[in-house]
């Protein structure tokens, strides 16, 4: 879940990512660009088999194969555009890391759902730890994990016909 907002950006991911293939060598493919643009259609996590199965779903005529997305979602984070998020259940998810602001997550760890948020006490809390330490820090990524509100709320118990005599 995000209620993160996107920031503006002046190249589109899609043109960042052709920017760095041309670093390597490579080209930006049709299927490349396909996956780019799906995956930076909406702000979800996603894991690889969800992107897949959304790549599949679509109606027109290109396809896109399991391991180009593989290879594809695996250049986008050596680009800078992707990063990926542990889950409780060992699951990896991706998430934009191109565009967006900086931001930290609480997972729960009962149903694995991702909560997004952002603050700026704790920034300026790792700032000062790492100055202090002269540590250059290039980024930060701070996990939280525990229980949700809906997974702490106790479950309604189904009364039984024995139990309203």
């Amino acid at each position: 879940m995000s209620d993160i907002a996107a920031l503006d950006k002046t190249v589109s991911p899609v043109e960042k990512f052709r920017e760095y293939l041309v670093t390597k060598g490579q080209r930006l493919t049709r299927e490349r660009e396909i996956i780019v643009e799906e995956v930076f259609s909406d702000h979800e996590h996603f894991d690889t088999d969800q992107l897949v199965d959304r790549l599949s779903g679509r109606n027109d005529k290109r396809r896109v194969s399991r391991a180009t997305v593989y290879r594809a979602l695996s250049a986008m984070d050596e680009a800078g555009l992707l990063r990926k998020v542990a889950r409780p259940n060992g699951r990896e998810v991706w998430e934009h890391d191109y565009g967006y602001p900086q931001h930290d997550h609480m997972v729960c760890s009962a149903c694995g759902e991702l909560f997004e948020f952002h603050n700026d006490e704790i920034s300026r809390l790792i700032e000062k730890i790492t100055s202090a330490q002269g540590f250059l820090r290039t980024s930060h990524r701070l996990e939280v994990y525990g229980t949700c509100e809906a997974c702490r709320r106790p479950q309604k118990r189904r009364l039984r016909k024995l139990d309203l005599i």
